[in-house]
């Protein structure tokens, strides 16, 4: 049976999709989201074999293999980014943190960055630019960044390095001639990250609630727009352990709408949304 209408979703089930998430991957879903959560399952549903919202829910508590678990957190995530986005953390990193790590780790000469939530890519490529011009010219550099996702579907974009020309609006003109090669797909200007760039990073899907599966240390990590979808207790365990994988001395980026003020840390408070592990 095929649904023709748009399936409706009453607080029951919009209560029984909260819980599910919450207790997959903490994003809180508030009373204020239900609309939101309709119009995101209703894709799903509609011209599907399921009857209802409650029978969409019944399957993807029944399937073992996670998959459906899967397809609803890709359906429910929200993925705004852009290449060079929030551009003072950038210029922190390029003007002051960077050239100091590289005075500290002058002899190991090893860099660990990880962008967590990294979406389709635009993050951690800007950094894996930031760091590529911050060493050029100094030598050999062991330079490796993790950039991770709960969403599938944003991870397997973010590896083709494929973005159309409405996507660079970040990138100045040197910056895209010499990180970008540009060619024409269905008509239109498509740009691909270049491969100087793109075998710095490491896409992997990774649900922030669960195992970690490294150890870090890393020296500095960018968690942006992805805290404000959690409650305060959950918030506060993700950032204790954001602590505990950096290194001494290691940054913790946050969004621009995010804060620790209500959060117990041991982070120290550098600027606002930069906090160091001293």
């Amino acid at each position: 049976m095929l649904l023709e209408t748009e399936p409706s979703l009453n607080d029951k089930d919009f209560k029984r999709i909260s819980e599910l998430v919450y207790s997959h991957c903490g994003i809180s879903l508030h009373a204020g989201k239900k609309q939101l959560v309709q119009a995101r399952i209703a894709k799903r549903i509609r011209g599907s074999q399921f009857k209802s919202v409650s029978d969409y829910i019944d399957h993807v508590l029944a399937d073992t293999s996670g998959k459906e678990m899967t397809t609803l957190t890709d359906l429910l995530s929200t993925n705004l980014t852009s290449f060079f986005r929030e551009q003072a953390h950038f210029d922190y990193l390029n003007k002051t943190f960077l050239p100091a790590l590289m005075q500290r780790k002058r002899e190991s000469r090893r860099i660990r960055v990880w962008s967590a939530g990294c979406s389709t890519g635009e993050e951690p490529y800007s950094l894996a630019m930031t760091l590529l011009e911050s060493v050029q010219g100094c030598g050999e550099w062991d330079v490796k960044l993790l950039a991770t996702d709960i969403s599938t579907r944003v991870v397997q974009t973010a590896q083709t390095a494929v973005y159309e020309a409405d996507r660079l609006g970040g990138i100045d003109a040197a910056r895209k001639a010499k990180y970008f090669t540009s060619y024409k797909a269905n008509g239109r200007a498509t740009h691909q990250v270049a491969p100087t760039v793109r075998k710095l990073i490491q896409f992997r899907y990774l649900n922030l609630m669960e195992p970690w599966p490294f150890s870090g240390p890393f020296d500095f990590i960018f968690c942006r727009n992805v805290m404000i979808y959690f409650d305060k207790p959950t918030q506060e365990k993700l950032v204790q352990r954001y602590w505990e994988h950096l290194d001494r001395g290691g940054l913790l980026f946050t969004g621009h709408s995010e804060s620790l003020t209500g959060i117990n840390h041991r982070f120290k408070y550098v600027q606002p949304t930069i906090y160091a592990k001293l």
